[in-house]
């Protein structure tokens, strides 16, 4: 402890003794603990703060990260959004014509399944 022995302690307190006396050494003796021991709270305090500083400075500098991300999304969403789609169909015969192919199909296999259904188990029509 400060490269302070058992013989250099005991000289120490003898002077103090001698220049402080017996009475009112207790109460300083109480003073400096109080002291030592609010100087390390302060410094304890000190040493919380500053890894709160560093924790808040890692989360914001993760939010902004994640925010200029957002903005850049949010940016191509409204680009998206502000030019409208190409129509599909040119005109309304084109649209039906589609549709028309789409449940063409869909309509012939329903006949077959009716087909199918019309015959016998042994494969006879």
């Amino acid at each position: 402890m400060f490269g302070i022995g058992m013989p250099e302690l005991i000289v120490i307190m003898v002077i103090a003794l001698i220049v402080i006396g017996p009475s009112k050494l207790p109460d300083l003796a109480r003073a400096l603990g109080r002291g030592i021991a609010e100087f390390r709270k302060a410094t304890q305090e000190i040493k919380e703060s500053l890894e709160i500083d560093e924790e808040l400075k890692e989360v914001k500098e993760d939010l902004v990260d994640s925010i200029s991300g957002l903005k850049e999304t949010v940016e191509k969403e409204v680009e998206e959004a502000s030019s409208p789609p190409a129509p599909k169909y040119k005109d309304y015969d084109e649209m039906l014509e589609d549709y028309r192919k789409k449940s063409a199909p869909s309509e012939t296999r329903e006949a077959d399944t009716e087909q199918v259904e019309d015959k016998e188990p042994d494969g006879k029509s």
